[in-house]
């Protein structure tokens, strides 16, 4: 799983690739001008970016070259526009880009393109493995990474492995194990945002903060999974 930023001032387009990269398993931050976009990139550094070249205020080759004289351009980037001419691609890709997507996107060549991104921004940064990070602090797992501390101390208190519904029985919880995955996911999102509507009591606004999905693609979620929306009571 990557951390990816998405920087592109059309909605549609932003939360397609959104959509996309969520189910690829990545975490998605969307910004929809260059503003947005350097608020981003100074809140945690993103293991690639997507940047559009035809924005509003500042277009995407003014915004790479501003990262690159900051030095801020230490993650790949791929450039993305369905207007831009050959000149454009070379020059973004002189100043720093990884490579160039033409809108229409293909799927295929979204993928291909991010997948030799994130490969090359791995082996671009050794120094980022070459220190053991256990010699100096305990190995977090990245899904606990944001929890405090005194986590790690309670593992102790977890119940016994034995104590989880066994494999064997072909279920977990309510979940069938001998579906397609596709389907078995569908099953637990529906599951998880069910619980996180109860817990939040329908507010759509704190749910959104507690799952980390933008309000426009969450409503399209619960709807994917057929779960009714709580638009019409408010937030």
């Amino acid at each position: 799983m990557a951390r990816i930023l998405v920087v592109d001032d059309e909605v549609g387009i932003r939360e397609l690739l959104s959509e996309i990269l969520y189910d690829e398993g990545h975490t998605v931050e969307l910004a929809e001008n260059a503003a947005q976009a350097r608020a981003a990139r100074l809140r945690m550094r993103p293991d690639l970016v997507l940047l559009d070249i035809w924005m509003p205020d500042t277009d995407g080759v003014s915004l790479l070259k501003e990262w690159g004289s900051q030095g801020l351009l230490d993650m790949p980037v791929i450039m993305m526009s369905g207007h831009a001419t050959i000149d454009t691609a070379v020059e973004a890709t002189r100043i720093g880009a990884m490579d160039f997507l033409e809108k229409p996107i293909t799927l295929q060549r979204l993928l291909k393109t991010i997948a030799a991104g994130l490969a090359r921004g791995r082996t671009s940064h050794p120094s980022a493995v070459t220190t053991p990070l256990s010699a100096v602090t305990p190995v977090v797992p990245l899904e606990d990474e944001l929890d405090p501390p005194s986590a790690l101390t309670s593992v102790t208190s977890l119940p016994p492995l034995a104590e989880a519904p066994p494999a064997s029985s072909g279920k977990l919880g309510s979940i069938a194990l001998d579906q397609p995955l596709r389907e078995a996911r569908d099953e637990f999102e529906r599951i998880y945002f069910e619980y996180h509507l109860v817990r939040e009591n329908h507010s759509m606004t704190r749910v959104s903060e507690r799952t980390g999905l933008e309000r426009t693609h969450l409503y399209r979620k619960l709807k994917q999974l057929g779960i009714e929306s709580a638009r019409k009571r408010g937030t």
